[in-house]
């Protein structure tokens, strides 16, 4: 949890950031719902307008990077924004049918994903600690999706929804860990939300959602998407990364949909009940030993791959 010694930064400064981070990323759930237009304009929309300014530092600042690029390594990037561009469209569409508790936690299940794809992928061995992580959170969700399925209507589809979320958002860590170690973050962070958005962009043209004709309060909500949570809090994040230790860091970001799940109470009416609490509990209390485990077995770099929800 201790600072890295940098005499520039200050302990206010870092441990502030990292606040404001949490609390930035925490309001895309309650955002997403105030948002009158279909899940699939809200993802593109969010995405493409956070995108621009990170593919333009990109182009800018990583010129010679982009030409060095083989084409399997564009490959990969590809892959990357088209599992982001899935893990956002599946996510967000989770809102319309569950909670905004039973969304967030389930789809703050990513760890887990990773630690399975890279375990599957990269050979990368299990422990104990890793397997009763996964364990914990199979169990919260399994809890979460019994009490939705018992309560009948669409949260269930939901549910489903935000699990897919994660295992999209796993496949997309998965891909930076591989192909973070040969390029700048600001570098991989531009290509592959550019492609994520474009993607998103596209899918537009095979379904009939549209794109625009919202009301004004929706392109604010949708510009504050792209602003608070997505540019503002990752960035944040990252930043703290660089400061705090891994696991700290990571367990600090817990408090993201812990706090979605307060401001859904006297924002949207959603009250949480005690299976939900305890599903959600138990999701992230394997989240948290999952995280630590990660960081135990594998320290990320210096400048971490954001966070995707």
């Amino acid at each position: 949890m201790s600072l890295s010694p940098d005499a520039d930064v200050s302990r206010t400064r870092v441990y502030g950031g990292l606040v404001l981070g949490v609390v930035a990323v925490s309001w895309a759930a309650p955002l997403i719902r105030f948002a009158e237009a279909p899940s699939l304009a809200i993802s593109a929309w969010r995405l493409t307008l956070a995108a621009v300014p990170l593919l333009a530092v990109a182009l800018v600042r990583g010129r010679a990077e982009l030409a060095s690029f083989s084409p399997r390594m564009w490959g990969w990037l590809v892959l990357s924004g088209l599992a982001l561009a899935l893990h956002f469209a599946t996510w967000i569409a989770s809102l319309q049918y569950t909670t905004v508790a039973s969304s967030v936690a389930l789809v703050t299940t990513q760890p887990v994903w990773v630690t399975l794809f890279a375990w599957v992928a990269l050979s990368e061995r299990v422990g104990p600690r890793g397997l009763m992580a996964l364990g914990l959170c199979l169990s919260g969700s399994v809890l979460i999706g019994a009490r939705d399925f018992a309560a009948g209507g669409t949260a269930l589809w939901g549910d489903a929804l935000a699990v897919v979320g994660a295992i999209m958002a796993g496949v997309y860590f998965v891909i930076g860990r591989r192909v973070r170690e040969s390029m700048s973050l600001g570098t991989y962070v531009g290509v592959v939300y550019g492609v994520a958005a474009a993607a998103l962009m596209a899918a537009h043209l095979f379904v009939d959602s549209p794109l625009t004709g919202f009301t004004p309060i929706t392109w604010w909500v949708l510009v504050g998407l792209a602003l608070v949570p997505q540019l503002l809090g990752h960035s944040l994040l990252n930043a703290s990364v660089r400061h705090l230790s891994a696991p700290f860091v990571a367990v600090a970001s817990l408090g993201d949909p812990v706090l979605s799940t307060l401001w859904a109470v006297p924002l949207l009416g959603e009250k949480p009940d005690w299976v939900q609490v305890l599903g959600g509990g138990l999701a992230l209390v394997g989240v948290l030993l999952m995280s630590r485990d990660e960081a135990a077995r594998q320290p990320p770099p210096p400048d971490a791959v954001p966070a995707a929800d």
